[in-house]
């Protein structure tokens, strides 16, 4: 089966910068208290003049010129959000549009929530197999401050905006696995029918971390078995930034080298489905990622959903 082989990335993170101060200004919680249960210390929040589609513009075009590629080159463009300021045209079509691509290149959003991303890189896998060409942009991008209500401190301190961006080329030469997955629960929710109408994400909390423990590590072993690949293969275990003891959950029972496993929930919050991406892009930024490393790449999240991929860098062209 022919794999995807990640070329570049984007990113794009809004204006406004929301410490754990802040909320303390805002709800019964402190800066301890936040820390020591998520590993969160600061998160962004859009302003007035940005939204999940601004910013997925901007990190895609980023992803776009990082690969060398021309605009023409580009064969599909999925973008994976729950946050969409509208409900048509979708980010993937302005996306399409604001950065000229050709109107053969199917563009449209997918909603897997946390895990939407990894969906929608299985998604242009699919379109590229079917439908043809090589190169595929895939967005993941939120706005998830405009979907809380600021004053449930189980929910307000967790979340924050942004978006990411990557060029993902099709291969017959790089190891490559996928696994999705989904469990029919609301333990996660955003009510209404659209973003600007929606009632705030509610959680549990406890029902969501056992989830995560047990999805996360069976995500990594399904991607690996698969691959034929061992945890020591691996450079990089990227996973959904939701939660650090989540993450060090997981590290433990797999009894794994921690330097494997990228963080940045302390700088970002969780921002759903730009996770990934987001953690990606400063990754790439900050010359972690060098070519032919393997990468894992992990997400759980709403639905109740998950995913695991794993692929290679390559970088740009």
């Amino acid at each position: 089966m022919k794999g995807l082989q990640l070329l570049s990335t984007g990113g794009a993170l809004p204006g406004r910068v929301v410490t754990n101060e802040d909320l303390c200004r805002q709800v019964d919680t402190d800066d301890a208290w936040i820390t020591t249960r998520t590993g969160i210390r600061r998160r962004y929040y859009c302003t007035d003049s940005e939204d999940a589609a601004t910013l997925a513009i901007a990190a895609a075009r980023q992803a776009l010129e990082r690969s060398g590629l021309a605009p023409s080159d580009i064969a599909c463009c999925v973008a994976a959000t729950l946050s969409s300021p509208t409900l048509t045209p979708g980010i993937a079509c302005r996306v399409q549009a604001a950065l000229h691509l050709p109107e053969t290149c199917p563009a449209f959003d997918v909603n897997a929530a946390c895990s939407g991303f990894l969906y929608a890189a299985a998604t242009a896998h699919g379109l590229l197999g079917t439908l043809g060409g090589r190169y595929a942009l895939v967005i993941g991008c939120e706005v998830l401050s405009r979907l809380m209500d600021p004053t449930d401190r189980a929910t307000c301190v967790l979340f924050g905006d942004g978006a990411g961006a990557a060029v993902f080329a099709l291969t017959e030469d790089a190891p490559f696995a996928v696994t999705l997955g989904a469990r029919g629960d609301d333990a996660i929710r955003v009510g209404g029918t659209a973003a600007r109408d929606a009632a705030p994400i509610t959680m549990d909390g406890r029902a969501v971390f056992r989830f995560a423990v047990e999805a996360m590590p069976h995500c990594l072993q399904t991607v690996l078995a698969s691959s034929g690949m061992t945890l020591d293969d691996l450079d990089w275990v990227v996973c959904h930034q939701a939660n650090s003891r989540i993450i060090d959950h997981c590290i433990k029972h797999l009894h794994a080298e921690p330097s494997k496993f990228y963080k940045n929930m302390d700088r970002h919050g969780n921002t759903g489905a730009a996770s990934i991406p987001i953690a990606l892009h400063e990754m790439e930024e900050n010359g972690l990622l060098q070519p032919h490393q393997a990468l894992a790449c992990i997400g759980f999240g709403g639905g109740l959903s998950w995913g695991g991929m794993l692929l290679t860098y390559e970088g740009r062209k």
